[in-house]
């Protein structure tokens, strides 16, 4: 006779635990504790639209605690915008060239942004598109790492955060400029006297007029450390030994995904890059670009922070924790749910041709890049051959699930009530 159901699930079970254990897999730990007013400054700071040029976004506007610290987007709508998440539009159409970030458990990640151009070199120094501009003195401020310098860079960006106009003394400054537009932020902020305050209690000893926009961007980092760490899941449990914690079909999609390569990329605790490599996984290109290919719409990806052609359309390999709360998904937002984007991993190089653009945002279907050779051109290798019927999409799909902390589902305790500079508040 066929063996009992309860004798596969334990023969299942026992087939998952020898894979993690023979990739080395362990629950998540938390970070230290980030002290109290590092992180209410850093509350303040994240979603206080004083750090917007126009005083009309605020860090939080792309990532909303109602849509899981994303924007519910396949593409942010940056300065000039109107409303939220799905709702938000612009009055001239204009769109953010890639998807907005997730925010959880970055205390584990060493590189930020698709194209990994913040990173924390092998030597602890860390390399930004502000170049030398970011000085030893600000880097010594930092208290973790390459995050703490991620929030120095969208204040930069004129469709991110900097803005245009008249009445924007951040936005009259030269591009390049990095060092003037930190300095107009900080005397903003001076400006409120319980910033003032705040800064100086998170900060012991140090005057605020000694302090830099690094204090800032230290803070916001404190904040994600602090309240967006989210790792109590069905997957850790079942870790530190709770047989009853995955379902039998989560159970077959974390060994599905643990020897039909998914690894090879999503290797570590956290399920990213254990060596911040970056691939081309085939994704299509939507959305604006970054002034790459012939038309300006394409995106080159690392190449971008490298510059070596080897590195053309190579992204970030996301983290997949809590990964269910935070679609759409790709480098542009092209796969709106879960499912989706695991099935563009069945026999990738038909997946990509075949490709359904109706699932990005309405205002972004005309602009899908009919440029599928040149991306399979350069396709990571690793991804051949990748096969799956519908059922294994179903497990993967079960076990992704898995890695979600039923804590991140309700984030709307993270909003203060009000900020300094007595601003709105996106959440």
């Amino acid at each position: 006779p066929p063996p009992s159901p309860e004798v596969v699930r334990a023969m299942l079970i026992d087939t998952v635990r020898l894979l993690a254990d023979h990739r080395n897999l362990d629950p998540l730990e938390p970070p230290p504790p980030v002290r109290p007013e590092l992180v209410e400054l850093g509350r303040a700071l994240s979603f206080d639209r004083i750090l917007g040029g126009n005083r009309d976004i605020s860090c939080m506007t792309c990532h909303l605690p109602s849509f899981a610290m994303g924007d519910g987007r396949s593409l942010s709508i940056g300065v000039g915008g109107r409303g939220l998440g799905p709702n938000r539009t612009h009055p001239e159409g204009e769109f953010i060239p890639r998807n907005s970030p997730a925010l959880f458990n970055l205390h584990l990640s060493t590189q930020f942004f698709w194209d990994g151009f913040v990173e924390e070199m092998e030597d602890g120094s860390i390399s930004t598109e502000a170049g030398d501009q970011l000085t030893p003195e600000m880097q010594a401020v930092f208290e973790f790492g390459a995050l703490s310098a991620q929030p120095m860079i969208p204040v930069l960006r004129r469709k991110e955060m900097r803005g245009f106009g008249e009445d924007n003394e951040v936005a009259a400054l030269e591009d390049d400029d990095f060092t003037g537009v930190w300095a107009a932020l900080m005397a903003r902020l001076g400006e409120i006297e319980e910033y003032r305050t705040m800064f100086e209690a998170a900060y012991p000893g140090t005057a605020f007029d000694d302090m830099s926009f690094a204090h800032a961007a230290n803070a916001i980092a404190g904040f994600y450390v602090s309240e967006l760490t989210f790792i109590d899941t069905p997957w850790d449990r079942f870790l530190k030994g709770d047989n009853d914690q995955l379902s039998d079909s989560a159970l077959r999609g974390a060994k599905s995904f643990m020897t039909i390569r998914c690894m090879l990329c999503h290797e570590t605790d956290q399920f990213d890059d254990r060596n911040n490599e970056h691939h081309n996984a085939a994704l299509p290109q939507i959305g604006p670009g970054l002034g790459d290919g012939p038309g300006g719409n394409d995106d080159f990806g690392r190449e971008r922070v490298t510059g070596d052609p080897a590195h053309r359309r190579l992204f970030k390999t996301p983290p997949m924790r809590n990964v269910e709360l935070t679609g759409p998904y790709g480098h542009a937002g092209q796969f709106a749910t879960l499912k989706a984007i695991v099935v563009h991993y069945d026999s990738i190089d038909n997946r990509l041709r075949d490709y359904d653009v109706s699932q990005v945002d309405p205002e972004l279907r005309g602009t899908l890049l009919n440029n599928f050779d040149e991306i399979l051109a350069t396709r990571d290798t690793i991804l051949i051959p990748v096969t799956f019927d519908d059922a294994e999409a179903d497990d993967l799909v079960a076990f992704l699930e898995s890695l979600t902390d039923d804590a991140a589902r309700d984030l709307s305790h993270l909003a203060p009530a009000t900020v300094p500079s007595g601003l709105p508040i996106d959440k």
